[in-house]
């Protein structure tokens, strides 16, 4: 596989810039998993770095189950109405709130530790950082409600 069609398979993978991509390439000395961990290092970093800022905009998304028996309301926060309103950003809303129907976690503390759903090999906290890459703003978790019939 070459280089750009490497660059291209990881972009379409963690929807992170190119340069990015080409700078964890080069890295990892070309290797494509040896470049989706200096990613990962990546992201948590920058997660890190902007831990502190304020979260005063988000969104409340809903989700109900195709039965119609669970529901739930989840509140993400974020440091911009601009970020509030990216489509990435309601997808990890939504992504969230289906994990939380699924899974019925009591608090916060269960839920981010808890596996993602769709990727059991990250936690719902690691799937957070991934999209504060992407998006480059800090984004946490506000309350959450389950109601399930």
């Amino acid at each position: 596989m070459s280089n750009t069609e490497t660059v291209k398979e990881l972009r379409n993978l963690t929807g992170l810039p190119f340069n990015e991509i080409k700078k964890a390439l080069d890295a990892a000395g070309g290797d494509k998993a040896g470049a989706i961990e200096v990613l990962k290092g990546r992201g948590a970093t920058v997660a890190e770095k902007k831990s502190s800022r304020i979260t005063g905009e988000g969104i409340v998304e809903a989700y109900v189950h195709s039965n119609k028996k669970i529901g739930v309301l989840i509140e993400l926060l974020c440091e911009t109405d601009f970020v509030a309103r990216n489509p990435i950003f309601s997808e990890l809303a939504r992504e969230i709130a289906m994990h939380v129907a699924a899974m019925d976690p009591k608090d916060s503390k269960e839920l981010m530790g808890q596996p993602y759903i769709r990727e059991q090999d990250i936690t719902v906290a690691e799937l957070i950082t991934q999209y504060i890459a992407k998006l480059g703003e800090n984004i946490k978790l506000g309350e959450f409600s389950r109601l399930q019939i």
